[in-house]
């Protein structure tokens, strides 16, 4: 067997191990943690646009039960309002592109992206919940980065990556396709713009699945 058919049989086979437990350990606490850390990454796309687009960031609020909020007026609010769900996404392949990038050292990656966290969670996270979590995660992240090997974190990025990019999907169809009733991002983006809540739902999830599916062929051809 050549050594390139070799490893995309090992990437495809990883792949479909990661997938199913993460499918039948999606409602546990092995996974609870990651889904946190993607609001997370979402409240934290919402402030990074609105602070581009000339707003400021007031604070960032994280629940128990995978909620969040992030307080940022001024700026641009539709380019606000849309960051959240497809910021998560761009989060996630960046993680997933670092991990597989051969001249990037992923111990390097999962230093900084702890050192961020941390830093993000002491400069804006306001709830104890929300406090509490990010600064354990960010200092698991540093700590698995200095004493881990490069091999075990570009796991830890694979995995943080997927499940970003994963749980942006599940996220827009749960809160936005099931129930538009609810007051989600998109909600309030109907409400600026006069466009139905389900249409932006619409959009996004469309948005994600592409982007995962090229995602996951670039990541096959990598492998």
């Amino acid at each position: 067997m050549k050594a390139q058919t070799k490893r995309k049989l090992t990437f495809l086979g990883g792949f479909a191990v990661y997938f199913g437990a993460l499918w039948f350990l999606w409602d546990t606490a092995a996974v609870y943690p990651l889904k946190i850390f993607v609001v997370l990454l979402h409240e934290i796309s919402h402030a990074v646009v609105a602070v581009a687009t000339g707003g400021t960031i007031e604070r960032i609020v994280l629940d128990p039960n995978q909620g969040g909020v992030c307080y940022c007026p001024g700026g641009n609010a539709f380019a606000t309002l849309s960051a959240g769900y497809l910021g998560s996404l761009a989060w996630g392949g960046l993680l997933v592109s670092a991990a597989q990038a051969k001249r990037i050292n992923s111990r390097w990656v999962t230093g900084a992206a702890g050192v961020l966290v941390v830093a993000l969670t002491l400069a804006y996270v306001r709830s104890t919940f929300g406090f509490g979590f990010g600064i354990a995660f960010g200092l698991v992240l540093i700590l698995g980065a200095l004493r881990l090997s490069v091999a075990i974190n570009q796991g830890v990025l694979l995995t943080l990556g997927l499940t970003s990019c994963l749980y942006a999907i599940l996220d827009i169809k749960s809160d936005v396709l099931d129930r538009p009733e609810l007051q989600s991002d998109a909600a309030m983006l109907g409400d600026l713009t006069g466009i139905h809540t389900v249409v932006w739902g619409s959009l996004w999830i469309t948005l994600a699945v592409l982007a995962s599916a090229w995602l996951f062929h670039q990541s096959y051809r990598n492998a």
